[in-house]
């Protein structure tokens, strides 16, 4: 921990290794010393899946009970005809090829995009671009639908996108420090029922291994979820 401040170091020594239950992890979370903003609270969940197999992998999205207490720069790929609805929506772009061409010209200033299935032929072009920033549209977590304008209400809401790593792991905003623990217990609870239920029938052995939550600048807490 070369590189860690004097605060961060201090937090991690009250730390725990032992696993919390979800309401005694909140508090846990919350009982190391306050920075000036708002800490995101996060939540990475260690799967016991092989992420080279397809059909193991994880990934989605899912509206949490009480937000993520942040709003979320949206665009959305549409046709003409959805254009001026998506943006009474909440979004900040809303059109085709424009928008495309200034991506390709190295745009990137939004959170998550939106894509009819009727643009995609012009939109797929962008993979290369979007799919290292984990931007591209895709049916599995949501973000191509023929509800252009109901997605980009949620997503703009802060309805939370998750892919497994390379490790296996899944990683998620579940709220910020500020939110009360009652609500925090909430989403927590919704988002690990969710990856459990996404359980894929070819995984051996344990599935969920560890789930941790942290603050922003803080240690991890490790939770006991069983």
């Amino acid at each position: 921990m070369r590189n860690r401040s004097k605060r961060y170091k201090s937090e991690f020594e009250k730390a725990v290794s032992t696993p919390l239950g979800v309401g005694d992890a909140v508090k846990k979370i919350k009982s190391f010393s306050s920075t000036k903003f708002d800490q995101s609270v996060e939540c990475v969940m260690h799967l016991g899946i092989d992420p080279k197999q397809a059909d193991q992998m994880i990934r989605g999205a899912i509206s949490l009970p009480n937000g993520i207490g942040k709003a979320r720069n949206v665009i959305a790929f549409c046709e003409d005809s959805d254009v001026e609805a998506a943006l009474a929506a909440g979004a900040a772009e809303a059109g085709c090829e424009d928008i495309v061409k200034k991506i390709e010209g190295g745009w990137m200033d939004f959170d998550v995009a939106i894509a009819s299935p009727k643009v995609m032929g012009k939109v797929g072009k962008l993979g290369r671009t979007l799919g290292p920033q984990g931007k591209m549209p895709s049916p599995k977590n949501g973000t191509v639908t023929m509800e252009v304008v109901a997605a980009v209400k949620e997503f703009a809401a802060g309805k939370v996108e998750f892919r497994n790593d390379a490790g296996g792991n899944i990683h998620a905003v579940v709220g910020k420090v500020s939110f009360d623990d009652g609500k925090l217990v909430e989403n927590i609870d919704a988002f690990v029922t969710h990856i459990k239920r996404m359980k894929p029938n070819s995984t051996k052995g344990t599935y969920i291994k560890k789930v941790c939550i942290s603050a922003t600048m803080s240690p991890s807490v490790i939770m006991d979820v069983a």
